[in-house]
Formats: structure tokens, C-alpha cells, sequence
């Protein structure tokens, strides 16, 4: 499980758990928010696992009976909450998996610890349920609710919980952790940190994905050609991306990235911050062949395929459509 000391960036957050757990003011219930991949769940086990701790913290020793139950997922006093309906956690959900079992004391520690992982997937009624265990919860209880947008809980919800949001991490922390503890080449780190926009979880999947590659190859392989592409070959790119359809995000994200670095480059000639760095004859020719005015167009065409996309505008249109942008500017 590790410890604090191995959690990237969160500082204010571990300062203020350390803290809590030090000067016994720990909160019956918490909300950790932030995006996918941003680390609420190391938080939260680490959290429970040092208020279980034998040794009292302010770190999870990793030796005592309760931390090694804490790291087997075995632990009695740490419930987490499952749900079967994938969209949905529903009322008996939290009936069955909360507050038909908090008023049973903690087996062996001084507290019992409920991790709500997705919380924001809660019904309305799920939440009603929810609060009326906030509001009136037995001493030993700490409620920790793990949501990507805490928006979509009832204001009585957040209004008894302590909120610590989790913030994006410097460029700089991800690129050393991702080239020193995951062996990942300075290349291919600055280009997993660049795309991971500040969220550690991505960078460490992208770094590990082989079908990233893929996908950066089949991108920069277009943006290195277009201009030179027929409408029918433009036609047959698009068919091809339909593979990639799931990461059709990753895939816009790239050459999104790309254009900055010709952006940043046509205006600076600097090429120490230009993530393509493997590319770079590239990049330079097309910031010759490009004016601001048409780079600038590209990048609100990308911003424009995203949103068509998240709308279910047709595949094959959205992207033709940008293609023919990005040849004609």
C-alpha cells in the first residue's frame, strides 16, 4: 500500500489528514473530489488504513495486523460500497451496504471507515438515505464519498461532509515519477505528461498502453501527409480511426497537442518546450506553411469535433469535416 510519502503531489490534503489523525479531529465524513485517474482512491485507503493503524499514525505503518488487513482489501472495519446497476448506486445499496450495518460497532479498531467509491452515481433517493446516517452518525463512524463532480450531490450532503479536492499536479512531478520510478523515455514521458493535463492516474496509463502508440503513430502520420491527401485517402483515414472510436478523445488530444507545438513554435522558435520533439522537421514546415489566424481555426475546429462528438453528430461527418479544415489552413 506504501504511504503518504509515495503519493505524488495531494500535499495540502496529506498535511491536512496528518493533522487530523494527529489531533484526533477526524470527521465523520468526507468528499474527495476530482477527476478520474486523480488518485481519490489511494487517498482514501491510505486515510483509513492510518486511522486503523496500530501504531496511531500519521502514516500507515504497513506492518501491523490492521495495515496488512488494510492492504488484502480484508480489513472488517473498512467497508466499501459496490454497486451491481453500472450507472447507479441505488437506495438499498446504502441500506444494505451502510445503515443496516453502521450502528454494529468496529470489530477490532477504533474506527469504522465506509469508502463510497463513484458516489456521485447515487440515486436521490440513495442520497436521502445517505444523509440521514450523515447527520446523526455513531462516534466511531467516518463516511468517505469519492465523486468526480461533488455538484451532483444534494447540498445537504455537502454541507456536513469536510470537502478536500484534489488539484492537477505539476508537469514537472509527473515527468520525474514517470521517467525515474516507471523507467519511461524523456520522449515518450513528455508526451504522456502533456496529454495527462496534471492527472497522475492517466499519465501511468498512457505510459503503460501500448495502443496509445498506436493511435499517436496513426495521428501523426496523418498530420505529417494531409496536405498532400486526396479526398478519398482523407476518406479512408476516417474509416481507419473508426477503430479507435473509444479513444477518439486521446486521438483529438494528439493533434490538439501537435498544433500547439506549432503554435509555440512558429511564435518562439523555441524547441526545448515542444512535446514532438521526434518530429520536429515536421513541425517546423508547418509552422512556415500555416498562419496564426488558420492554426487558431484548427484548434477551435478540434474544440468543435469534441463537443459534435459528445452529441453523437455522425462519426465519419465530424471528422471529414475537421480533416478538410486542418488540409485547407
Amino acid at each position: 500500500m506504501g504511504t503518504f510519502k509515495d503519493v505524488v503531489g495531494h500535499k495540502d490534503i496529506i498535511n491536512y489528514i496528518r493533522n487530523a489523525v494527529r489531533e484526533d479531529k477526524v470527521s465523520h465524513a468526507y468528499i474527495l473530489n476530482g477527476e478520474r485517474g486523480a488518485g481519490k482512491k489511494m487517498l482514501a485507503n491510505l486515510f483509513a488504513a492510518t486511522l486503523l493503524c496500530e501504531k496511531g499514525g500519521p502514516d500507515p505503518c504497513n506492518e501491523c495486523h490492521s495495515c496488512r488487513q488494510a492492504e488484502s482489501g480484508n480489513h472488517p472495519d473498512i467497508i466499501k460500497v459496490t454497486h451491481e446497476k453500472p450507472n447507479s448506486i441505488s437506495v438499498d445499496d446504502i441500506r444494505e451496504q451502510v445503515n443496516n450495518t453502521i450502528m454494529i460497532k468496529p470489530y477490532q479498531g477504533p474506527y469504522k471507515v465506509y469508502i463510497i467509491p463513484q458516489a456521485d452515481m447515487m440515486t436521490p433517493q440513495a442520497q436521502n438515505a445517505l444523509l440521514k446516517t450523515i447527520e446523526e452518525p455513531p462516534e466511531y463512524a467516518v463516511i468517505m464519498l469519492l465523486t468526480e463532480n461533488a455538484d451532483t450531490l444534494l447540498s445537504t450532503i455537502n454541507s456536513r461532509c469536510v470537502m478536500l479536492k484534489l488539484r492537477n499536479i505539476k508537469d514537472t512531478l509527473i515527468k520525474k515519477y514517470l521517467m525515474e520510478t516507471m523507467q519511461v523515455p524523456d520522449y515518450k514521458a513528455d508526451m504522456c505528461t502533456a496529454f495527462a493535463q496534471g492527472n497522475m492516474g492517466r499519465a501511468i496509463m498512457l505510459a503503460n498502453s501500448e495502443h496509445f502508440n498506436e493511435i499517436r503513430d496513426e495521428a501523426v502520420q496523418l498530420l505529417k501527409y494531409i496536405n498532400e491527401m486526396e479526398l478519398s485517402e482523407i476518406v479512408q483515414a476516417v474509416s481507419r480511426i473508426t477503430a479507435y472510436k473509444l479513444e477518439i478523445n486521446d486521438y483529438l488530444d494528439i493533434i490538439m497537442i501537435w498544433y500547439r507545438d506549432v503554435l509555440l513554435y512558429k511564435a518562439t522558435k523555441d524547441m526545448d518546450k515542444v512535446v514532438f520533439k521526434d518530429q520536429i522537421k515536421y513541425i517546423k514546415e508547418r509552422a512556415k506553411r500555416s498562419s496564426y489566424e488558420g492554426i487558431e481555426l484548427i484548434i477551435e475546429s478540434l474544440e468543435k469535433a469534441k463537443a459534435r462528438l459528445k452529441a453523437n453528430v455522425n462519426f465519419d461527418l465530424v471528422m471529414e469535416l475537421l480533416f478538410l479544415t486542418i488540409k485547407e489552413n
